[in-house]
């Protein structure tokens, strides 16, 4: 243990390391003690989609602050969390006809769950049985107990294995760059995976299953990998054949990231549920959302009305008022729109740098989330031996004050353990020359890490 960790209070999450402390950001940088100015092309983990200091937003908050910063949803609403639900469930067309209001991604998932539950025994003939869920390998789906039980992520489930819920299984997730077969169509490929997901459901008995969990854009776990054409309509239809619920975690792809504001608007399909976050208040409060079909919240009207479940700090005004402000700045402004021009040209900065590269298997993504898996053999996709740690060396070689930018490096790609890729996820302000500068680095980085290996 250095000094520096001796006097740190904090369980910070490397013991043998004390952070950089940030004094200050604006627009797509962040200020750092030493003078360093960072440039945050990850957007913290695709959290900061307006970038750092935005004042209109800031301002908001203040003004939420002096009128009432704290009031108990078992006594009060407030005026916010009913401006925030009413902008959400506009957002989907009314697809979507309730809001549950929280404060983190994990929060968001662990409701969703139970919501899917519940409903099950609200319907006028209720559906006890009803007590399993599906999700997909390896996806991350929060950190709590029930999220961290459908998630597939080996490295995060590992410790805690014993404690999580036996009543999750998991299926192969749509990945066609180790996934999909030579010479197979998207359409065989999607057949295949409906195939196994009806088996599963076949495997612990249909009757017994509530809902099938999915990332539409997976993110942490697999880095920025979307479905092939077609896939989600055939995992909708699945369900609905067994009476299932979907349930779409957009935490880190949705509220624009993709390029539209919810990712689920590109596959033809609405979710019976979908949980939000990171970009929902962009990293100036904390808040997450759970998005609900009218199709439930008549079901649970008609029965007993109340969601059995309940938070200290759901529906917290200041969290409100920072993601009204945010998703309204996101409006006025068109970001989604630059997310989709911005996106279309890190796409293109990527593939012309590095689709040649020897050792980048593959870039993905959609708007302004994109991911590099890095391979040590091209043509066999051999993944590099997971002593290297390549994923974070890179990452760390950008936090040096020659790099200054932040790169989001992921493991277990393959398998839960071996398996590198990178994420990049910039605001969604960014300019080309930004994007060019994160690019232009990134290649610096990699010439160096790649030289050290």
């Amino acid at each position: 243990m250095t000094n520096e960790t001796k006097t740190s209070a904090i369980l910070h999450r490397d013991t043998h390391f004390v952070p950089k402390k940030a004094i200050g950001g604006k627009g797509c940088y962040v200020f750092l003690e030493d003078g360093t100015k960072f440039l945050d092309a990850t957007g913290g983990a695709a959290v900061s989609c307006l970038g750092h200091g935005n004042e209109r937003v800031t301002q908001i908050i203040k003004n939420q602050m002096d009128q009432i910063s704290y009031c108990h949803s078992a006594f009060f609403g407030t005026q916010v969390a009913e401006d925030l639900a009413k902008l959400l469930v506009d957002s989907t067309g009314g697809k979507l006809s309730k809001v549950f209001i929280t404060s983190s991604g994990s929060e968001a998932v662990e409701a969703a769950l139970k919501l899917a539950r519940q409903y099950f025994l609200e319907l006028p003939t209720p559906q006890t049985e009803r007590t399993r869920f599906i999700a997909r390998l390896p996806s991350y789906h929060g950190t709590t107990l029930g999220a961290l039980s459908v998630g597939g992520h080996v490295q995060r489930r590992q410790p805690f294995e014993p404690l999580l819920s036996k009543n999750v299984s998991h299926v192969s997730p749509c990945y066609a760059y180790r996934g999909k077969r030579d010479a197979e169509s998207d359409a065989d490929y999607v057949a295949r995976l409906a195939a196994e997901l009806e088996a599963e459901f076949q495997r612990v008995g249909p009757e017994t299953v509530c809902a099938f969990v999915a990332e539409p854009v997976v993110g942490a776990a697999l880095g920025c990998v979307p479905a092939v054409p077609g896939y989600f309509r055939a995992m909708k239809a699945v369900c609905e054949k067994h009476g299932a619920l979907l349930i779409l975690d957009e935490i880190m792809s949705g509220m624009g990231r993709c390029g539209t504001l919810h990712a689920w608007e590109q596959e033809d399909i609405v979710p019976d549920i979908q949980t939000i976050a990171k970009g929902l208040g962009g990293g100036y409060a904390p808040v997450s959302a759970v998005l609900i079909s009218d199709s439930i919240v008549q079901t649970m009207d008609k029965g007993t009305g109340q969601f059995r479940h309940g938070q200290t700090y759901q529906g917290h005004p200041i969290s409100c008022a920072a993601a009204f402000a945010v998703q309204k700045t996101i409006q006025e402004q068109s970001l989604v729109d630059n997310v989709r021009t911005m996106g279309a040209y890190l796409e293109t900065q990527l593939r012309r740098r590095f689709e040649s590269h020897p050792h980048v298997g593959d870039i993905r993504g959609k708007g302004l989330f994109w991911g590099l898996e890095f391979v040590k053999d091209k043509a066999t996709k051999e993944p590099f031996d997971p002593k290297h740690g390549l994923s974070y060396r890179i990452q760390e070689k950008g936090l040096q004050p020659e790099h200054s930018v932040s790169l989001y490096g992921c493991s277990g790609t393959v398998d839960g353990i071996k398996g590198d890729h990178l994420i990049l996820a910039p605001p969604y302000i960014v300019s080309k020359e930004e994007i060019d500068i994160i690019v232009d680095t990134l290649e610096k980085i990699m010439k160096e890490v790649f030289a050290s290996l």
